[in-house]
């Protein structure tokens, strides 16, 4: 027991001195903490050393910190190693905002003159915003999107699908026992997403008055619409990479993400190219969106000067993270997804005119996260038919209801 004590003590001595090292009490450096795990992280590595190039008075020392949200409690409670910067998602704006930890960007924004909202995608500003606070600098939003198959369209003779860039369950389901066998219409990828904005196409929402409101007639209705697809045999199976049967070239959709297009661009003989999450009406359509957000967690560490530095790093962002666009992220500075140059990009379509803007659709309820839980947790069994839906519509409620309960926030997954 004595050994076990020992080692719980060095264990936690070495996690102190490991995240004091990764934070910002160097006056000389900002401490910039994110969650970029996957290959975004190596194009933010070069935004970051793009702009020490620069040689600004106070360098910024990136830090890819796997299991941020963990750390940032960790360092919320001591005191100790809070980093200068950092990148959150959207989603966990309005709880932090509640646990009253972020520092409102006010100071950055005036440092900075152009930080300011009408230089930034509408819904990536104001994710940030509660109550009038603006807590957060833009740097994305990435969405939900549907690749197609040209190959495959035009085998099918279907091309006329996209005459109006909203593929309909009606127009899908139209393609019932004409594919050949082992082909596809559409695949299971990030079904949650795509439930999400069929619950914004029928007018509904994941919330009331405040509270958690998942065993819903719309929520109902949404995995209905999507399972009909899956019971018709159109849709990739249970069980199996919907994503790579996609990058085989057996699948008419594939509703992954935005950042999947360098993915998908990789493979090759894949002719492809992207549209909306498929809808009730042309007229309707939504595609599920979040945003990595910059922002400051209370410190009173972080000096003056180091907030003029990340008032210039912002700026800098602002006006040059075309590279970031290389990572099939939909840029949020409007100087970058305004310009010439960002038209080449796959995901330029989602910004292209106001509606496809507006579609892009970014959940601010408090308790989103918990309600993203559940359906990743749940919603394949029941679009799949492996779980009744009204039973699993309970199920989840009750998750979400209890998670709340919990008051865990700081355990919720961000996406």
């Amino acid at each position: 027991m004595k050994k076990k004590f020992v080692f719980s003590v060095m264990l936690v001595f070495l996690v102190t001195v490991i995240l004091s090292g990764c934070s910002g009490d160097d006056k000389n450096t900002i401490t910039f903490w994110t969650p970029l795990t996957g290959d975004d992280g190596a194009y933010m590595d070069q935004l970051v050393k793009d702009y020490n190039e620069t040689d600004p008075e106070i360098k910024v020392k990136h830090v890819i910190t796997s299991d941020m949200y963990t750390k940032m409690s960790t360092v919320l409670n001591s005191g100790k190693g809070i980093p200068d910067l950092s990148i959150i998602h959207a989603d966990r704006v309005p709880s932090y905002a509640k646990q009253d930890v972020l520092e409102p960007m006010t100071t950055i924004m005036e440092s900075g003159s152009e930080l300011k909202e009408e230089n930034y995608l509408p819904q990536a500003w104001s994710s940030g915003n509660i109550d009038g606070t603006q807590y957060t600098i833009p740097l994305d939003i990435h969405s939900n999107a549907m690749y197609y198959n040209k190959d495959l369209l035009k085998k099918y003779n279907v091309e006329h699908f996209l005459d109006d860039d909203v593929v309909t369950f009606e127009e899908m389901l139209s393609l019932q026992g004409k594919l050949d066998e082992g082909d596809y219409v559409v695949n299971d990828a990030l079904l949650s997403w795509v439930i999400f904005a069929q619950i914004q196409n029928l007018g509904g929402d994941i919330q009331e008055d405040g509270k958690p409101a998942v065993d819903t007639d719309v929520m109902k209705q949404s995995i209905e619409a999507v399972k009909e697809i899956a019971d018709l045999g159109l849709m990739t199976p249970y069980g199996e990479d919907g994503y790579l049967i996609f990058q085989s070239g057996n699948v008419l959709f594939s509703t992954d993400g935005t950042w999947s297009s360098t993915a998908h661009a990789e493979v090759e003989g894949l002719n492809f190219g992207v549209t909306n999450i498929y809808a009730f009406e042309p007229e309707k359509f939504t595609n599920r969106a979040s945003s990595h957000l910059f922002a400051m967690l209370k410190s009173e560490k972080r000096t003056e000067e180091k907030e003029n530095g990340i008032a210039d790093f912002l700026e800098f962002i602002r006006k040059n993270s075309i590279e970031w666009a290389e990572a099939g992220q939909i840029v949020a500075s409007k100087e970058v997804n305004e310009s010439p140059e960002y038209e080449k990009y796959m995901q330029s379509f989602f910004t292209s005119n106001e509606k496809e803007i507006e579609s892009l659709y970014i959940y601010t309820y408090e308790y989103y996260p918990y309600v993203a839980e559940a359906l990743d947790t749940y919603v394949a069994d029941m679009v799949h038919g492996e779980v009744d839906i009204d039973e699993g519509l309970k199920t989840m409620q009750t998750f979400v209801e209890d998670k709340i309960a919990e008051g865990d926030k700081g355990e919720a997954k961000a996406e």
